[in-house]
């Protein structure tokens, strides 16, 4: 798609925009529940295009991708009304015979821009959040993932007139053509490098952004953990979508006491969920292209590995894997693995943790594995990241009642339920004022008197 194209799109979605239509909330419900329905049609095609690009299962596509959106659109259809009311707030005294609210308004055309990791809720869930808070989108699927793409451009193209909703496809020529244009507000989730990029550009317009990046994610194990269970979770978090997952587990924090049996329960685990013979397991995924697969096989050191390590060029496939004996001076602990690559390091005080995870850029999630609440305390409170688990992984996200979002390195803003709903809202504060009365105290000239009641109202 040519910029001239892109820019006709713009003009086209502004002037929908400008006639009002998003705005009435019957409108928007109508919308969202067009979509819904048509993804409970398309259901069947939306994970054979995610089985072809990732190799996920249905099962997997379900729980993790469609079944998030329909989740997610359950809840902007039960609760939109009540979000987009306004608000009526406390008016001061001194604007005695006043209404004072807070309502919320749309940006008008917003950018998402979305990922290959999951490419079908990382594109459609915001866009849920953008039109029922009434904007008109342009949506930016990767072109790494192909087939999702396709029936995601398939299945909005259905639902939505382009002046509402327009899906542009291609690569980073048109990633740039979109950066150049300006939005109202722009949704990305990709990489930290990236993020810069669209960071770089909105600032040419002043454009408000959300950016959820990513980060090296601790999961950090101590000696009152139930080690059993922590293997058992953790190993489900870190090797979904082989590992291509943003808050998945990154690396293993465990305490020296327990590091040999932990790693005696990881592998466990990992041959009870994906069995002994993983690469040949058809449920269990593959990477996304031979760049990223040969980047994650740099990053196994064979000196330092416990279990796993095999891999199938062909199917692009990579067996869950195990490391110890890690150092924060090695390869695999110098980037985020995106892969199926679990390095273990130990600590002897949670203090030297905190300290060590602090010293560090804020990760987007961050995992707690034990059972003494001071130490969970201490940890929660000390150390700075986007959200995360005590005793579990990555199931924060999978929920519209809390925001999802990174800190620091690891992206800003957030959405999900209400918080989405917000994200792409602007909340306009507004007093209402009466005209029967008109206090004098605030004009001049300034009287003694009035400075008193000025003083009386407010302190």
């Amino acid at each position: 798609m040519t910029e001239n194209e892109i820019s006709l799109i713009l003009e086209r979605q502004r002037a929908y925009f400008a006639s009002g239509a998003t705005l009435p909330v019957k409108n928007r419900l109508e919308a969202l529940k067009r979509l819904r329905a048509a993804i409970l049609t398309h259901e069947k095609e939306i994970h054979a295009a995610l089985k072809k690009d990732l190799g996920k299962s249905s099962m997997e596509s379900y729980m993790c991708e469609t079944g998030l959106v329909l989740s997610e659109l359950s809840h902007m259809i039960r609760h939109l009304p009540g979000y987009a009311k306004e608000k009526r707030v406390r008016t001061p005294l001194a604007q005695y015979i006043s209404r004072s609210f807070c309502k919320p308004s749309p940006y008008g055309t917003v950018l998402i821009m979305s990922p290959w990791n999951y490419p079908f809720l990382l594109t459609v869930e915001p866009l849920v959040d953008a039109l029922a808070a009434g904007n008109t989108a342009v949506v930016k699927p990767s072109a790494y993932s192909p087939a999702v793409t396709k029936i995601v451009e398939r299945l909005l193209l259905e639902c939505f007139s382009s002046e509402y909703v327009a899906v542009v496809t291609g690569g980073r020529e048109e990633n740039q053509c979109l950066l150049r244009q300006k939005f109202d507000y722009i949704f990305f989730t990709g990489s930290q490098s990236v993020g810069k990029e669209v960071l770089r550009h909105a600032a040419e317009y002043l454009t408000p952004v959300t950016l959820e990046l990513g980060g090296k994610s601790p999961c950090i194990v101590d000696e009152t953990a139930d080690l059993k269970l922590a293997a058992r979770r953790i190993v489900f978090g870190k090797f979904l979508n082989c590992g291509q997952t943003c808050v998945a587990p990154d690396y293993i924090l465990c305490a020296e006491s327990v590091k040999e049996e932990l790693i005696q329960q990881l592998e466990l685990q990992i041959r009870k969920q994906f069995g002994s013979a993983p690469l040949t397991n058809k449920r269990y995924g593959n990477i996304i292209n031979q760049k990223h697969f040969d980047r994650i096989c740099g990053l196994i050191e064979k000196e330092k590995l416990v279990y796993g390590g095999a891999s199938d060029a062909t199917a692009l496939k990579i067996e869950p894997t195990l490391l110890s004996d890690v150092t924060w001076e090695d390869e695999v602990m110098q980037q985020e693995i995106f892969g199926p690559v679990l390095p273990i390091l130990t600590f002897r005080r949670i203090p030297d943790v905190i300290r060590e995870v602090e010293s560090r850029p804020h990760p987007l999630a961050l995992y707690l594995f034990s059972s003494h609440q001071p130490t969970i305390d201490a940890v929660l409170s000390r150390c700075r990241f986007g959200g995360g688990c005590v005793n579990d992984t990555i199931i924060h996200l999978a929920t519209s009642a809390m925001g999802f979002g990174g800190f620091g390195e690891s992206g800003m803003g957030a959405y999900h339920g209400k918080t989405g709903f917000d994200t792409f809202s602007h909340s306009k504060s507004i007093v209402d004022k009466k005209t029967f009365l008109d206090l004098p105290m605030r004009y001049q000239p300034y009287r003694k008197v009035n400075e008193a009641l000025v003083r009386l109202f407010l302190k």
